[in-house]
């Protein structure tokens, strides 16, 4: 199994993950709960064994399917503009991908709600989170992201991790007034967005700064 494999990688993964934080910090991250998260994560055990010496850069890379695991610094920023000033109860993430911001997140939220579009990606996360022990704390759904998980909503937080030209309208109903949507916006030329919901029909749009992200796609893949 490829978690049972990538832990002899050769390196002192947990002083990997210690620079990876450092380098974080040097950074501008200073929200303290997701460094702390990131450094519980093993992130070495979410890219195939032959890119695990890499884990710990502060870059993407590839987890098959055209799709990747984010870079770390990325992943810390977002989960930090959700979860700041105010921790949120119930997150909603667009695109678990491989699993890896779902089990920072879950190290963080007592229940993470995660859906992912591509079968084999959404086997692969499933694999993973069981594998760390966060099942009961992940709940991960096989399904069109875009639509979002109704039943489960209000959410306080969503973080998509993909691009679109707009928010979907129906991720955006499943906010909860207050709650906080992080998401890029854009095709070619990304930006990160921050989005608060402050009435029942009401948002307020903040643009960050420039990213680069897989696109946001509808439907499911096989």
């Amino acid at each position: 199994m490829q978690l049972l494999t990538s832990v002899n990688l050769g390196l002192n993964s947990e002083r990997a993950r210690g620079m990876m934080i450092e380098r974080l910090r040097a950074q501008g991250i200073e929200y303290e709960p997701v460094l702390a998260a990131m450094q519980q994560v093993p992130r070495h055990i979410f890219v195939d064994q032959g890119l695990a010496s890499r884990a710990y850069e502060n870059n993407a890379l590839p987890i098959g399917y055209g799709q990747t695991i984010s870079q770390p610094f990325i992943v810390a920023r977002m989960i930090a503009l959700a979860c700041y000033p105010s921790k949120p109860q119930r997150v909603l993430e667009i695109g678990a991908g491989c699993g890896y911001q779902a089990a920072v997140l879950a190290q963080m939220i007592e229940t993470v709600h995660t859906i992912e579009r591509i079968y084999p990606l959404y086997q692969m996360a499933q694999r993973y989170l069981e594998a760390l022990g966060l099942k009961d704390r992940v709940r991960l759904k096989f399904g069109d992201g875009q639509l979002g998980w109704e039943q489960a909503a209000p959410f306080d937080a969503i973080i998509i991790a993909a691009a679109g030209k707009t928010i979907p309208q129906n991720l955006l109903h499943q906010l909860a007034i207050g709650g906080r949507l992080i998401a890029p916006i854009g095709t070619t030329e990304q930006r990160l967005a921050y989005i608060q919901r402050t009435a029942p029909n009401h948002w307020q749009k903040h643009e960050l700064e420039a990213v680069r992200f897989v696109p946001l796609k509808s439907g499911i893949q096989i």
